[in-house]
């Protein structure tokens, strides 16, 4: 007799996104408008030191700081790490160092990556200089990253240095932080990506809700089910082993209302997510209220799923039109 084998472990690559448009007090926009110009900025703080990137408020004194300096492009290496497999997106798309650069005139350092044949080539102060995006925005981005800074050339013999205090004494000099077109918003694209597995439990509650079931786990010493699966106890940190199947009916325990349209998602504002008690379970999971409209929906509200022809999940959850559960059948759930 051959044992059967254990069902497959889920995997599956994911995405979290979430990109957000940010306005820019004056600090930001001038080092953002000024990297787009070519010129780092960065601030005094009361006690004399020099921060960059530059910060909106003292971190010793908490006081908002004002004043703007303009340090050098250039700098030295106070840390690094060496990144052999850069993912999309990153500054480079060959292997790079990240590194900590403390340019000169500054007294903080600043983080990007350097372009380096590898890491034999990079060390501990190490002079490198920014190497500009050909095409700048008012963005981080606009340093396209650092390179090693090659030797000195001599001095020019009538002494005349090259335009901007900063740059030509490595000391930060006063800037009054105006630029033409100054940027003043920015859209950040944070993004996260990876391979997710759900794992034992939530593979088997995943599964079954491809069956149109949910399938939850008890514990075996509190005898609490919980919906979906965690493959322990929070309660008791005992493994769950004992699946048992709840729903499909439940109870809204508690709600909101949706007034933001999300990108990417096709559902008509405003609607109501709410988290659910499925029967059976002690633990809510939450689904979209659909069938009745937002103004309606209420603690208590009993509820069912719907499937769409193909759909691995619920769709939404509908009124199943019995009466409201009474109060303390969910106060514990809420």
């Amino acid at each position: 007799m051959t044992a059967a084998s254990p069902p497959q472990v889920l995997r599956a690559p994911l995405v979290v996104e979430f990109p957000f448009t940010r306005s820019l007090g004056p600090v930001q926009s001038a080092f953002l408008t000024g990297l787009r110009e070519r010129v780092v900025l960065g601030v005094r703080t009361g006690d004399g030191r020099v921060m960059v990137p530059p910060v909106e408020y003292d971190p010793v004194t908490a006081e908002e700081i004002r004043e703007l300096v303009e340090v050098a492009p250039a700098g030295t290496v106070t840390t690094w790490a060496w990144n052999g497999d850069p993912r999309p997106q990153q500054p480079l798309a060959t292997p790079f160092a990240w590194v900590l650069v403390r340019l000169d005139g500054a007294d903080t350092a600043i983080l990007h990556a350097l372009d380096a044949p590898g890491p034999d080539a990079v060390r501990t102060g190490m002079r490198v200089r920014i190497r500009w995006a050909a095409d700048r925005t008012g963005a981080i981005t606009d340093i396209a990253c650092f390179e090693p800074e090659p030797e000195p050339e001599p001095e020019p013999e009538d002494g005349d240095a090259e335009a901007g205090g900063a740059r030509a004494s490595g000391a930060a000099t006063p800037h009054d932080g105006a630029f033409a077109d100054p940027v003043t918003g920015i859209v950040a694209e944070a993004r996260l990506d990876y391979t997710y597995s759900p794992g034992r439990a939530q593979t088997a509650y995943i599964n079954a809700l491809a069956e149109r079931r949910t399938v939850g786990e008890r514990c075996p010493s509190c005898h609490k089910v919980y919906v979906p699966p965690r493959g322990a106890c929070p309660t008791c940190g005992v493994a769950t082993t004992d699946r048992v199947e709840v729903g499909p009916a439940g109870t809204v325990t508690t709600y909101c209302i949706v007034n933001i349209k999300a990108r990417n998602l096709d559902i008509e504002v405003p609607y109501v997510y709410a988290h659910i008690a499925l029967d059976g379970a002690d633990l809510a999971l939450h689904g979209r209220i659909g069938g009745i409209p937002y103004d309606q929906v209420r603690m208590g509200l009993r509820v069912e799923p719907v499937w769409t022809d193909g759909g691995r999940y619920p769709d939404h959850y509908r009124p199943t039109g019995e009466p409201d559960a009474d109060y303390d059948a969910y106060k514990e759930l809420i």
